[in-house]
């Protein structure tokens, strides 16, 4: 497989599948199981900020994904990147509980999509 994670940095040649469990950990360092209601997501965007505001320039991500709360397998397919420039990207998964609240428990992390020879 042509893709590797770093901690929070991924790594993935440009249209390939990539596959990995997502992980919650409580502030006490137990795993949060999600719970009926409760949503997972990933979103991917360029990382070019405007310095000035602290934010992304695109307000809309390149992908997003919703990550199945029986599972927490998060699934790129070769047609999420293969369209996409290589170089850095940004990328979050944010957990929002069936209540509202909203954590961001992986933020503007690390997303490297590099070249294919064909």
């Amino acid at each position: 497989m042509a893709s590797s994670i770093d901690e929070t940095t991924i790594s993935l040649t440009r249209g390939d599948s990539f596959f990995t469990t997502v992980t919650m950990y409580r502030t006490d360092g137990s795993i949060y199981t999600p719970v009926e209601g409760d949503t997972v997501r990933f979103a991917l965007k360029r990382n070019v900020m405007n310095s000035a505001k602290n934010e992304f320039l695109d307000k809309t991500p390149l992908i997003l994904k919703d990550i199945p709360i029986d599972t927490l397998m998060l699934h790129l397919t070769p047609e999420d990147t293969k369209e996409l420039n290589f170089g850095t990207y940004a990328y979050d998964i944010e957990l929002t509980y069936a209540n509202g609240d909203v954590d961001t428990f992986i933020a503007d992390a690390k997303f490297i999509l590099t070249r294919e020879v064909h």
